[in-house]
């Protein structure tokens, strides 16, 4: 950790990785592990590219007039799905900026903190509601925020 540490100020991705930090769950390694498998996040013109690049959007199977969405295409990158799924872990507790979370948020532009914040409660609220109010398995309802958080990820790298 400490020689990826050393090696992020020289990389093409510094400004990138201390955007993704800003966001609760993702830190230093998780960070460059998204960097390592998206590469240029400005690559894709909407959030839900990012999404699909990622494989954690629905398969869906459709004839006709009837449309049925089934389990995640598990297409793309299985790392970075993986390092999302885990971070999405960190919103089933309520909104707050901690010390730690503070810390890594310091020097990095008010509109990118916006951004965060508002991923922070609305990652919450969609916990909240698959697991509480639609009583969704945890793993899914990870899955489904590590969706939204690959969203919120792009529109952070993207924000200019």
């Amino acid at each position: 950790e400490t020689a990826i540490d050393e090696l992020i100020p020289d990389s093409p991705w510094a400004d990138t990785i201390a955007r993704l930090r800003c966001l609760r769950g993702i830190d230093t390694l998780s960070a460059v592990g998204l960097c390592a498998e998206i590469g240029d996040f400005k690559r894709f013109p909407k959030a839900g590219h990012v999404m699909s690049y990622l494989g954690l959007v629905p398969s869906e199977d459709s004839t006709g007039q009837s449309r049925r969405q089934g389990a995640i295409t598990k297409t793309g990158s299985g790392h970075g799905r993986r390092l999302l799924v885990e971070a999405a872990w960190h919103y089933r507790r309520p909104p707050r900026n901690g010390t730690v979370l503070k810390r890594r948020q310091a020097g990095q532009p008010a509109h990118v903190l916006a951004i965060s914040w508002s991923a922070q409660r609305r990652l919450y609220r969609t916990w909240q509601r698959l697991d509480q109010e639609r009583g969704k398995r945890r793993t899914i309802v990870a899955v489904a925020v590590a969706r939204e958080l690959a969203g919120f990820c792009w529109a952070t790298a993207n924000a200019d």
